[in-house]
Formats: structure tokens, sequence, C-alpha cells
């Protein structure tokens, strides 16, 4: 098995190491999925919470000083605020961070490989479609997937939906 090159603790070397860890968990995390990150389970949250524990050593090594921990929240906040800013950007990079949305129901049918890829069971989407005021996904002309997890809901009958004066949940999308 080939072995990683050891970097130090230094702080300059705290940068690159928490720079790589935070590039690979946020790989990790947009290909574990966008409902992954937009709904998370009980597990789906300790998963998170055991990664972040596992990573902390590796991103500041030996380095055990306040100036060590400082160095690596700096560095992730500022690789965080220059991804976005990047992202704001260019489209390109965007839809690879964020992934496009994605059309789960149409016309009253599960769309099963959609909701295979997206590792999304049904009763997920029934749970949504009744989030939206609908008792069945029969009633639903469209439900997509958003890039920040949730799932918007379009009704079969949009007169309906135009004409309700009761606005949306909050976070929601009719």
């Amino acid at each position: 098995m080939p072995t990683l090159p050891e970097l130090g603790s230094s702080l300059p070397e705290v940068v690159l190491r928490t720079a790589i860890v935070y590039l690979f968990v946020v790989a990790a995390i947009r290909i574990s999925g966008k409902r992954e990150v937009g709904q998370m389970s009980v597990l789906e949250l300790v998963v998170i919470l055991v990664i972040s524990d596992a990573v902390q050593n590796s991103m500041v090594g030996e380095n055990t000083t306040l100036w060590g921990g400082l160095v690596a929240v700096v560095t992730l906040l500022a690789l965080d605020f220059t991804i976005k800013w990047v992202a704001g950007r260019s489209r390109r990079l965007r839809d690879v961070i964020e992934g496009e949305p994605r059309l789960l129901v149409r016309d009253g049918r599960l769309l099963e490989r959609a909701l295979r890829e997206e590792k999304i069971d049904a009763d997920e989407v029934r749970a949504a479609v009744r989030s939206h005021g609908l008792a069945r996904v029969e009633a639903v002309r469209l439900a997509v997937l958003e890039t920040d997890g949730s799932i918007s809901v379009i009704p079969l009958d949009e007169t309906k939906a135009q004409t309700s004066n009761r606005p949306p949940a909050d976070g929601q999308t009719v």
C-alpha cells in the first residue's frame, strides 16, 4: 500500500493540510448526493459529526496550539468564501459543486431511475407532496429535487394553486 507524504505541523503546513481535508470532505459530501445535505436524518448527522472529529487531527497534525486551531479555522472560512465567490461567477463550477435540479415526478408518476440515482425513496417524495398540501403523487405535475436538497412540487391543477391565497411553507416552492 502506498504511503502518503507526511506533512508537518507548522502554520503553513496547517493551511495546506486543512485545505486538503476541506476539499476532500466537500467532494465526498457532494458525491453522497444533494438530499444528504438538504434533509439529514439522525444517522446522517452523526456521520457528519464523526467525520469532523476524524479529520480534525489530520488538519492540524501535532500543532495543538491556539494558533494552529485559528489558522485552520481561517483557512476553512477563506476556502468557503473563495469557492462560493468563484461559483457565483462560474456556472460550470456552480453546477459541479451544487449539481442541477432533478425531476422526481412527472405528471403523477414517480421517476424510479431518478429516485434511485439521487438515493431518495418514494416515501420521502410522498411526504414532500403531502407537505405541499396534496394527498397523492398522482396529483403532481412536477416534483423537483432542488440543489439545496428541498423538493419543489407543482400540482396538476395549476388553477387551484394559482388561486390559493395561502403562502407556501418556509423554504418550499410551489
